[in-house]
This record gives structure tokens, C-alpha cells and sequence, in this order.
């Protein structure tokens, strides 16, 4: 995808690293002391360099000696070591292990091949001492579970199922997006690549982490960076048109928001717009409460926005996805309430509606309330697969333990639209309740500021924050509750859903 890149080539010419002391240093075991001392007198150096550090495998190498050889002594190539390539993988430093260095090779993929992820990096080894958490382990595209599409015998859901099979996100939409997650994640892993704690490693790779270290006060980074992909793109509820969100993860505990993910950010967006410029279109760097970087992937056609450190957006991906599945009518109630929202404007968290994830825990509450439930509270029943203390890279498991739901609730998806519509407009006490999935209830609003003068309150499964508090102005919050209702009579009386969603347009728009 990005054969121009650094990806496709070594980042320094060969004269340039014979030259450039920094890029020379013999990678040897330093003191703490020594680290200290490396940390002040480099801390002026070019960072993009500096990230750099680690070399590539390109072409077809023989395996290359381990580094206690004697050709690897001093800071230029000696006469003995011309007769190597150029672009042969060194051997990780101070390794105990003998064994020759395994050499990744640059070449296409079949397509089979191609979404399947190994690592493109060598691990440094480290002293058993260090104690740290285990890597997160890549995953390959998620094929959803083989299910069945409920059987549509009246008009309206007939006209449900046809919107849903015509937007419904594809198996290749979703291949285009997870490429592009795979190749971005390692151009990425290049300005945030393996990290332990500085005092484990050589200096070589530690005078990154000191001067990030300096400058985000990190006080502990994870093993490795994670490009994640979030949101509708894997959750089952995408549509042709969705954009991918992403996530980077560049250690398991909570980032400064404010400051260290948006100079990490800042990193990423000068990386996108020049070693990247030719793959990616209109890097945005947006400050917001939560720091973006919004771009569009030449390749893929796909528009982007990318985070950093958003954990609970990681697990409630795979939450949502267990739910999507777990039920046949789910996915295709879903997609066409979103439509529908959409197509009156009360679909924008930017403009003070709904966001789309608040959407869909309004959708899946509705379901659990019924008199009899369409669907449980799954981390009521499976605490264990869905605890917010399990590490991210167990998290994609969650959905595989759970087993399809079987409900006594043979509601079509016609009667289940109106019944939305009407559970909301007339039914549910926005100004004492509290939408809650966790629960598979209403519960009662809590007293914190958060939710003081809030117009609609939903609470997010993991962290128990607000998600629906980007409704802050009374005009937003009664135009949504006049669309219900309005909503609700219109489809009620004409039982077609061309009442409120004109089917030809949302098709076309997919």
C-alpha cells in the first residue's frame, strides 16, 4: 500500500550512517547513570531520526551472524563486512540464543495471505527481571458468525431487510480497512516502536524513550505500539459508507488526553503529511476534548480518524459486536434506525444530537426491556468475558464464548421499528431515567455533575460515563423527541417505511 515508504526502503543511505555518530553507537548494555547522562546530551536531537532506529529486511538475505560477531565491533562497515548486503537484518542485541537472524522478506501477498499479520519487527531481548504485561497479540479480519436473516412476511420489514442487504458493510469493505489499519500500524510502529523501561535496554533503543519520556512524561510504556480498529467498521453494525476509526494504544494505562496524546498526535499527523503524503490525503490534526487525526486513504477510498489511547472504545467494539450477533434482527433494526436518524439530522454528536454509538445502546436497551426481551445483559451473564480488567489482547475472544440467544419474542422487524419509535417518544422518562445496557433496564439517573442538566442520559457499558452528553441545548433535545413521535405516528398509519426514510435515497447513499 505504501511502496514508497520507509516500508520499501532502508530510511538512511548506507553513506549517511557511516557518517552520523548517532546511528553508530555500539549497542551495548549502559548504567543507569550513563542512560541519564545520553538522556541530556541527546535530548536535542531530531526525533523523526531518532524513532527511526531500527532496520528493516529487504530482499532476499542470507541469515546474518549473531551481534557478537567482531564485525559489528565499530561504527563503520569494516573491509570483512562489504561483502554483506546492504540490506540484511542485524541480529537482535546481546541475544543469548545463537540461532541465525530469520529474515522477513518484502514480496506481495496473495490475498488470502495478505490480512493475515506477522511481525514485522525482531524482539530485543530482555533480562528476565523485567516483568511486563504481554504484547498485544495481532488478530486477523474477524469473520462474523454464520446467521440467518429473519424471514420478512409484512411490507415494512421487507423494506428493513432490503435497506439492510443493500448497506450492510461488506466482507470487502471491512478487508480494505483492516489492510490499511496493518500498513499504517507499521509505518507507525517506526516513531513508537517495541518500548520497555529505560534501565532494561540497549542505548541505542532507549534515547527515544528518554526523550519521549521527557517530553510526554510517560511513566511507563508498554511493550509495543497497536493500531486497533474500532467502532462500526468491526462492531457489526458498519454500513458500506462508514468511516474506520482507529485506535493507538501506546500503553495499557490512561493517557493525558490534553497533552500526551495530542503531542503524540502532533508526531503521527507530520508523519502522514510527509513520509506518507503520497498514500494519505488531508491529514487533520483536530484538538479536541479527545485529539484526532482525520485523513482519507488514497487506496482504499476510506476516511479515517484515528486516537490515541481510547481503551473503553476497544472494548465496547467487541461488546456491541457480541450483540450484533447474538440475535438475527439486531443488525438489520439497527442499520435502519441509524438511517432514519441520520436522514433527520439527529445523528450528529458534533452538531448535539445522537451519536451513532449512543444509537445503538438505545436500540439494544429497547430490546432488553421488552415484555418479553429480544435480548439479556450479557455482562450480567458472561461477567468473565466482558470484565474491564481483561487485557486488550485477550479482548476479540469475548464474542467467541458467548452463543447465539434464543428468544420467545417472534416480534417482526416492522413491529419492532414502531415499537422503538413508540417506547421513546411516549414511553420512557427521559428526565429521571438513565438508558442502561449494562443493566437491561431503566435505571435511575445518578446525582453526579455529569449528569445534572443533561437532557438525555446513556451509560456507557465499561466506564459508566454519559454517552448521549453531547445533547446539551434544550432545542436539540425536543427536536429529537419531536422526531420520535412525529415519527412514530407517521409509520404507525402508514405502516411503509417511505413515511419517515425515503428507501431510494439511503440505498443509493448505501
Amino acid at each position: 500500500m505504501f511502496p514508497n515508504s520507509i516500508l520499501g526502503r532502508p530510511p538512511f543511505t548506507p553513506n549517511h550512517q557511516q557518517h552520523n555518530n548517532f546511528f553508530a553507537l555500539s549497542p551495548s548494555l549502559y548504567s543507569h547513570q550513563q542512560l541519564i547522562d545520553a538522556q541530556f546530551s541527546f535530548h536535542n536531537a531530531d526525533l523523526s531520526r531518532a524513532v527511526s532506529l531500527q532496520q528493516l529486511t529487504y530482499g532476499n538475505v542470507s541469515p546474518i551472524q549473531t551481534s557478537t560477531s567482531p564485525l559489528f565491533r565499530g561504527r563503520k562497515r569494516l573491509s570483512d563486512e562489504k561483502n554483506l548486503p546492504l540490506d540484511g537484518k542485524r541480529q537482535r542485541f546481546h541475544s543469548p540464543h545463537q540461532e541465525p537472524t530469520i529474515v522477513n522478506h518484502i514480496v506481495p501477498l496473495s490475498d488470502e495471505r495478505r490480512y493475515s499479520i506477522s511481525p514485522l519487527f525482531h524482539t530485543h531481548y530482555v533480562p528476565d527481571i523485567v516483568r511486563c504485561v504481554p504484547p498485544f497479540r495481532e488478530i486477523s479480519i474477524l469473520e462474523p458468525r454464520e446467521i440467518t436473516l429473519p424471514e420478512a412476511k409484512d411490507k415494512l420489514s421487507q423494506q428493513i431487510l432490503e435497506l439492510f442487504e443493500a448497506c450492510q458493510q461488506q466482507v470487502s469493505d471491512l478487508k480494505k480497512k483492516e489492510l490499511c489499519r496493518t500498513e499504517l500500524q507499521r509505518e507507525i510502529q517506526l516513531l513508537f516502536p517495541r518500548m520497555f523501561p529505560y534501565f532494561a535496554c540497549s542505548l541505542i533503543i532507549c534515547i527515544p524513550i528518554l526523550i519521549l519520556s521527557k517530553t510526554l512524561q510517560f511513566s511507563s510504556i508498554s511493550l509495543e505500539s497497536r493500531l486497533f480498529l474500532v467502532g462500526s467498521s468491526l462492531n457489526g453494525f458498519g454500513t458500506r459508507s462508514s468511516d474506520g476509526d482507529l485506535c493507538l494504544v501506546v500503553k495499557e494505562e490512561p493517557v493525558n488526553q490534553k497533552t500526551e496524546a495530542r503531542h503524540i498526535l502532533t508526531l503521527v499527523h507530520k508523519h502522514f503529511c510527509t513520509r506518507l503524503s503520497g498514500y494519505i490525503e488531508r491529514p487533520q490534526l483536530i484538538r479536541a476534548k479527545v485529539p484526532i487525526v482525520k485523513f482519507r486513504d488514497k487506496v482504499s477510498c476510506v476516511e479515517f480518524d484515528l486516537n490515541v489511547n481510547n481503551i473503553v472504545g476497544i472494548r465496547n467494539t467487541f461488546l456491541l459486536r457480541t450483540y450484533a450477533y447474538l440475535e438475527n434482527r439486531v443488525r438489520p433494526l439497527v442499520l435502519v434506525i441509524k438511517k432514519w436518524a441520520s436522514h433527520h439530522d439527529i445523528n450528529d454528536a458534533s452538531r448535539g444530537t445522537l451519536s451513532s454509538y449512543s444509537l445503538v445502546l438505545m436500540v439494544l436497551h429497547y430490546l432488553q426491556t421488552l415484555p418479553e426481551p429480544i435480548l439479556p445483559s450479557i455482562q450480567k451473564i458472561y461477567p468473565e468475558s466482558f470484565s474491564p480488567s481483561i487485557q486488550l489482547h485477550l479482548v476479540h475472544q469475548a464474542p467467541c464464548n458467548v452463543p447465539p440467544y434464543l428468544s420467545k419474542n417472534d416480534s417482526n422487524l416492522g413491529d419492532l421499528l414502531l415499537g422503538f419509535l413508540k417506547y421513546y417518544a411516549t414511553e420512557f422518562d427521559w428526565n429521571s431515567q438513565m438508558i442502561s445496557v449494562r443493566e437491561a433496564k431503566a435505571i435511575p439517573r445518578p446525582d453526579g455533575i455529569e449528569w445534572r442538566n443533561k437532557y438525555i442520559c446513556v451509560e456507557e457499558p465499561f466506564d459508566g460515563t454519559n454517552t448521549a452528553r453531547a445533547v446539551h441545548e434544550k432545542q436539540k433535545f425536543d427536536m429529537i423527541k419531536d422526531q420520535f413521535l412525529k415519527s412514530w405516528h407517521r409509520l404507525k398509519n402508514r405502516k411503509d417505511l417511505n413515511s419517515i426514510l425515503p428507501l431510494r435515497a439511503a440505498i443509493l447513499k448505501r
